[in-house]
């Protein structure tokens, strides 16, 4: 879960150095933080942009957890939104995760959406 969740603030910190995501960091009150990643994206200070990724924003920006919470979570946040999503692309940034562990979120994604209904 570690490693996974480090691949994520690493992602995350690197769409929040691009300018053209501050509109999206903007809705979350996170502005501020475009600038600065930007500016330790060309100094090559990685870790540090990653620091700046707190819990917090991983929480609102990336669903996290085992097939199981993500897939719960998935739904809760898009399964109610009629036109919003109609499909999910799941990332695993700094993490390859086995086989089983994807096909189990697959399923539960299935169990989880039906259930909503």
């Amino acid at each position: 879960m570690s490693a996974a969740r480090a691949g994520v603030r690493g992602l995350l910190a690197f769409y929040g150095s691009t300018p053209a995501y501050r509109p999206v960091l903007e809705v979350e009150g996170w502005a501020d933080l475009q600038p600065e990643t930007n500016r330790l994206s060309k100094t090559g200070e990685i870790a540090a942009m990653m620091a700046l990724v707190d819990d917090t924003m991983l929480a609102t920006l990336a669903v996290t957890g085992t097939p199981e919470e993500c897939a719960a979570e998935i739904v809760r946040r898009f399964g109610d939104a009629p036109g919003v999503a109609d499909r999910v692309c799941c990332y695993f940034p700094g993490y390859d995760p086995p086989a089983e562990q994807v096909a189990a979120l697959v399923a539960d994604l299935r169990t989880a959406h039906h259930d909503q209904r």
